[in-house]
């Protein structure tokens, strides 16, 4: 992993702590983005120790985001997104990969963290079709009743709800309850997509796992679990799992093994194999 930190914000908005990391900015960092701080660059350069490839991480969950969000525009004919969690604006995000399958596809964005809210707001409203509303995504009943995504998603119809990059950082073990809750409310026919640190539970990338879970819990921003496949699979509850590529069995499939785009030209690194996502369809 480079060291080289990238540019800083010239200045922090209003009511963000720069001696705390957040979740974010951290993403945005592993991104090459610019709207973080020095301490998350920490947090990445200290959990780089262990594992010299962590931003890969990141990028992997980023391409799993778009060829998940492509196929279920584009194959599924979802045309209602329910993003939880965006981070900031960086290339290809959600509503640009979704409309351009299908312009009138609607898009909600939800995020609490102070700087999303003011760089993140303007960048992706950018049309009618793509709104942002500030929420807690780890309290389902306030996401699901906020004005916002009650105005434009038609919860009788079809939604394809992203907690993509997200649930690892929500500690507690009542996660499929979580989710039970937000899947309780979308109709038949929906989808939810999860990527999630993993925890292969192979001798070879057990222990880095747990090494960098450890560093994140002890990081300054304080959360990143790694899960095991049955415990991401248990995020899905009642739902069917769709396979992750052709004549492959339905289930948890590392993030860039996920129907990727063509051949792999190098094997992934141990920080790819770290990863996972992971797609239900509400039958």
């Amino acid at each position: 992993m480079s060291e080289t930190p990238s540019p800083a914000p010239s200045s922090a908005p209003v009511g963000v702590d720069t001696t705390q990391a957040s979740i974010a900015r951290v993403y945005d960092a592993a991104l090459n983005g610019k709207d973080n701080f020095e301490v998350d660059r920490r947090v990445l350069h200290e959990v780089g120790q262990a594992a010299p490839e962590v931003k890969d991480m990141a990028w992997s969950n980023r391409r799993f985001l778009n060829r998940a969000c492509r196929h279920l525009a584009d194959q599924a004919g979802v045309r209602q997104f329910l993003d939880c969690g965006s981070g900031l604006p960086t290339a290809e995000n959600t509503h640009q990969i979704v409309q351009r399958v299908a312009p009138d596809t609607d898009v909600v964005y939800i995020d609490n963290d102070p700087v999303v809210i003011a760089h993140g707001k303007a960048l992706l409203e950018e049309n009618d079709h793509t709104h942002f509303a500030s929420a807690d995504i780890f309290n389902p009943d306030e996401v699901l009743a906020h004005d916002t995504v009650r105005r434009h998603l038609d919860f009788d119809e079809p939604i394809a709800l992203l907690q993509v990059g997200t649930l690892h950082h929500h500690l507690g073990d009542d996660g499929p309850d979580l989710m039970r809750t937000y899947i309780d409310a979308l109709a038949p026919g929906s989808y939810v997509v999860i990527a999630h640190f993993f925890d292969p539970q192979t001798p070879e990338h057990s222990a880095l796992a747990r090494k960098m879970e450890e560093l994140f819990l002890h990081s300054p921003m304080g959360s990143g679990r790694f899960r095991t496949r049955d415990e991401i699979r248990a995020l899905l509850p009642g739902l069917d799992i769709l396979p992750p590529s052709l004549g492959a069995p339905a289930d948890v499939e590392l993030c860039d093994l996920w129907w990727p785009n063509g051949p792999r030209s190098r094997p992934l690194n141990q920080a790819e194999s770290c990863i996972a996502g992971v797609v239900g369809r509400k039958n």
